[in-house]
């Protein structure tokens, strides 16, 4: 077993809740901005959202898993690297694919797929590529994971408030205008003071092991963007529609892969650590690539060119 394998970060069951509770109501925010429509992207643009969403939950994993047997990571940083892998887009991915000249719809058309398509990917995607993995599998067998349990948490910490948001939106568009940014920022803000506060308590473990996942973020990150964007390159998607597959497929929720493990793996370290950088790793790749692609616009289609 390797010397981070053993690590477990400190957070206490108090904590726990509070970060449930503190990530529920992120994603109520970020769904006060869903509509039923950004599901009918799948009518209006099916060949984009089927290829971001091939992409971001079946390709990714696999991509994921064959990284973790050629590099070989200590075993807990595999499955962090599995796990960040298996969760849905993160909440900033509209935002940059809008920044970078992408296809905006589509972005949110495949994040909304992303987020309800999570609930069957991630405890699928999590289970069968961890057991795939030899060197893995003996930390899923250790904590006796339940894809039915992950399920069955997923349900409760983002379907429900990802419902109630849409419903929130849907039902009272006026109230849920006024209180959208505000809430949205609040509750990202004690998301971030809740994040800070647990890299501070373990600010030890952080410094000592970091330097073990930033390689393995990196190239995982890489591998992501790339995924995306050459799959969508592949199927002949337009420029701006690579933009946004790439982005939904790079840019993921790693604050709700920080929450699985601490629920499932008891803040095993390398997961926690790998989950952690990850979330300041892609806002920075992210946020520059976006800039770049926003001083490079996609070159228009010819009149009457089919996209």
């Amino acid at each position: 077993m390797n010397e981070l394998d053993a690590v477990r970060l400190n957070f206490s069951p108090e904590s726990l809740v509070a970060l449930d509770v503190i990530l529920a109501f992120v994603l109520f925010g970020v769904a006060l901005d869903m509509r039923v429509a950004d599901f009918k992207g799948i009518v209006t643009s099916p060949r984009g959202t089927l290829i971001g969403l091939f992409a971001h939950s079946v390709l990714l994993p696999a991509v994921a898993f064959a990284l973790t047997m050629i590099l070989k990571p200590a075993p807990s940083i595999a499955l962090g690297m599995i796990l960040v892998a298996s969760c849905p887009s993160g909440n900033i991915s509209n935002f940059l694919v809008n920044y970078g000249h992408g296809n905006t719809a589509l972005s949110v058309t495949i994040a909304a797929f992303s987020m309800l398509g999570s609930i069957v990917f991630t405890p699928f995607n999590l289970s069968f590529w961890g057991e795939l993995n030899p060197y893995t599998r003996p930390i899923l067998h250790a904590v006796t994971l339940s894809p039915w349990e992950v399920f069955g948490t997923i349900v409760v910490l983002l379907a429900i408030p990802t419902a109630l948001g849409m419903f929130t939106a849907h039902h009272w568009p006026a109230f849920a205008r006024r209180i959208r940014g505000s809430f949205r920022a609040l509750s990202l803000g004690f998301f971030a003071l809740f994040v800070v506060g647990a890299l501070v308590v373990n600010w030890d473990f952080f410094l000592k092991y970091v330097e073990r996942v930033v390689l393995f973020v990196f190239l995982l990150n890489a591998f992501a963007l790339l995924t995306g964007y050459l799959t969508a390159k592949a199927a002949r998607l337009p420029e701006a529609d690579r933009r946004a597959v790439a982005l939904e497929v790079g840019i993921q929720n790693s604050g709700f892969g920080l929450v699985l493990v601490f629920n499932f793996f008891g803040g095993l370290g390398g997961m926690a650590i790998v989950a952690a950088w990850w979330g300041i790793w892609h806002i920075v790749v992210g946020t520059s690539l976006a800039a770049w692609w926003r001083r490079h616009p996609p070159t228009p289609l010819p009149a009457g060119t089919a996209a």
